[in-house]
């Protein structure tokens, strides 16, 4: 294989999961704010989620309608569409969003950076991924940042140390749904068909949850900002799925954590420049070694990539 082919190669591998990792994990920090306001203007966690969600949902249904792109219908993919729906949609997302009103949007946004490692180890255990030590370096230096964040948060005085557990059982969720989804990915199933079917097994799931619990789903309908910011949410999570869907694809289960990573570095000034938050304890430190994390896993999927194609 001559040079400028081995850099062509190079560039079409990682220039599509780099640059859906930029603009899904901007996507999950401006979600993470949403939920934040839709709090303060009187939307439950439950009913915002789940009518966002079922927006996306719908968004995806047309989008896969008008590229001809049929839904895979088998016992696998149903069995993909709830289980990833459950742990990676609904579940994740529920604690998150009940959790933001209680100890700030732009601790969520950090919190989400926690999947690295657990993906990282997951994936290794399961010879998912071989281990690299820039790689390691990475996810090491993003859960530091995290840590130095949670820390923080748990020794302030106003803490609510049960909504902090709450929260951080999020990332583990995700981390999971990470794997899983990696795992038992249909064959020959594309990433945009697969997302509206996790979607509107979310919804289904969210909808029965309000059912048999005391928890309703239902919005007031006179006036228009909470519709607004609904369909706000449900397009930010329509191109968030499409991408994170995308980005399993071409990048992998470890590339896909990072989503968090980059997603707590849009998300936190948002938090405290426009939504008024006190910025976190322990921000710089924390933001700045969970954006080392990234720069490292980033650029050692690069260098693995490099080594496979002078091996061949």
């Amino acid at each position: 294989m001559n040079n400028s082919l081995k850099k062509n190669t190079r560039k079409a591998t990682w220039l599509v999961p780099f640059a859906c990792l930029l603009a899904g994990g901007a996507l999950t920090g401006i979600s993470t704010n949403l939920a934040k306001y839709a709090g303060d203007i009187g939307l439950t966690p439950l009913a915002f989620l789940f009518w966002s969600i079922t927006g996306a949902a719908i968004i995806l249904l047309i989008v896969s309608f008008l590229r001809k792109e049929a839904l895979p219908f088998s016992a696998h993919s149903i069995e993909y569409y709830f289980v990833a729906a459950f742990v990676s949609v609904a579940a994740a997302n529920l604690l998150l969003f009940s959790a933001i009103p209680h100890v700030g949007a732009g601790f969520v946004a950090l919190i989400i950076s926690l999947p690295p490692l657990l993906t990282y180890l997951g994936a290794l255990l399961l010879r998912m991924e071989r281990f690299y030590l820039i790689r390691a370096l990475g996810v090491v230096a993003a859960l530091f940042g995290a840590g130095v964040l949670a820390i923080h948060k748990l020794s302030a005085p106003e803490s609510s140390v049960f909504w902090i557990l709450v929260a951080l059982c999020g990332p583990v969720l995700l981390a999971i749904g990470n794997i899983y989804r990696t795992l038992r990915w249909p064959d020959n199933a594309s990433s945009s068909a697969l997302a509206p079917g996790m979607l509107v097994a979310a919804a289904l799931l969210l909808g029965l949850f309000s059912a048999l619990s005391d928890f309703s789903v239902a919005i007031s309908l006179d006036d228009w900002l909470p519709l607004g910011l609904i369909a706000v949410q449900a397009s930010v999570f329509a191109g968030q799925f499409s991408l994170l869907f995308l980005l399993q694809k071409t990048g992998g289960p470890v590339l896909l954590s990072l989503l968090g990573a980059v997603g707590a570095v849009v998300g936190v000034p948002i938090a405290i420049f426009l939504q008024g938050e006190r910025p976190p304890e322990g921000l710089f430190l924390g933001a700045t070694l969970i954006a080392i994390g990234v720069v490292l896993v980033t650029w050692g999927g690069v260098k693995m990539t490099t080594v496979t194609i002078k091996d061949e």
